[in-house]
Parts: C-alpha cells; sequence; structure tokens
C-alpha cells in the first residue's frame, strides 16, 4: 500500500507517518521502480502499536524501546513493567500539577468583583502584578 493508504487506514494523516520513519520509529519501506514507498501490513502494525502508545500519552522515546523489548525474543516482563511504572508516577506528577493550576485559576476567578468599567478586573491586575503579589505557577517563590 501507499504512504495515505497506510496513514488512512491507521487514522492519521501522511505526515505522521513520515515523523514517525524519521524518528526511527518506522522501519523505511520498500520502494517500487517508480520511486513509490510501498508500505506491507507489518507497517501498519507497528503503526497502530506507536498510535495506541501515543494516546496514553508515552513519549517517543518509551515507544521506542518498547518497540525493542517487543522485538527481543522473550522480552522481560520486568523491564515493560519498570517503564509503565515511570510513565504512571509522571502521569500522577502532572495530575498533580494540574490540581495545583486548578486551584491558582479558582482563586483567580473570585477575585473578580463583577465590575464592569468602573475599574480595571481584578483578574487582568493580577496577571500584571503575578511577579511580585503571589506564588503561582510560573512565577515561584
Amino acid at each position: 500500500m501507499k504512504i495515505g493508504e497506510l496513514a488512512a487506514q491507521a487514522g492519521c494523516d501522511v505526515q505522521t507517518v513520515r515523523f514517525y520513519e524519521r524518528e526511527g520509529l518506522m522501519e523505511a519501506p520498500d520502494r517500487e521502480s517508480s520511486g513509490y514507498r510501498r508500505y506491507a501490513q507489518r507497517h501498519l502494525t507497528r503503526l497502530h502499536f506507536i498510535r495506541h502508545c501515543r494516546t496514553l500519552d508515552i513519549p517517543l522515546a518509551d515507544i521506542r524501546q518498547l518497540l525493542e523489548y517487543a522485538e527481543t525474543p522473550g522480552p522481560s516482563c520486568h523491564e515493560v513493567d519498570a517503564l509503565l511504572d515511570e510513565h504512571i508516577d509522571r502521569v500522577r506528577r502532572q495530575r498533580a500539577a494540574l490540581k495545583a493550576l486548578e486551584g491558582q485559576l479558582v482563586a483567580l476567578r473570585h477575585q473578580c468583583q463583577g465590575t464592569d468599567g468602573d475599574r480595571t478586573c481584578a483578574i487582568l491586575q493580577a496577571f500584571m502584578n503575578a511577579p511580585s503579589a503571589h506564588d503561582c505557577a510560573c512565577h515561584p517563590r
């Protein structure tokens, strides 16, 4: 199949396929005498694998490692488990950071006095004074 067919079957665009090829996550396809790339079922299988990992927000470096484990006869589940445990820890840290961000935004939202045109918006004023007024995600003390 040609690259457009591969991309369509995988539910992505052609640039995504080319990107994964440049990153070394997908092997180069054979070329026809006309120069067109000819993809096989193994390319589609691998592309599905990569895309599924990406929907789980697994970084490309970890996907590369998972692909190496998958290609090794008798891959160690312990290594895969360890990689996934690291990803779970990363997700938990991101959740905590997002929870803290939510708290900051809610506190900021509560500063609104509901005035229109009488004076400067309290939220905009807080944005202007953020570096000196309080700790925030972008200006920690």
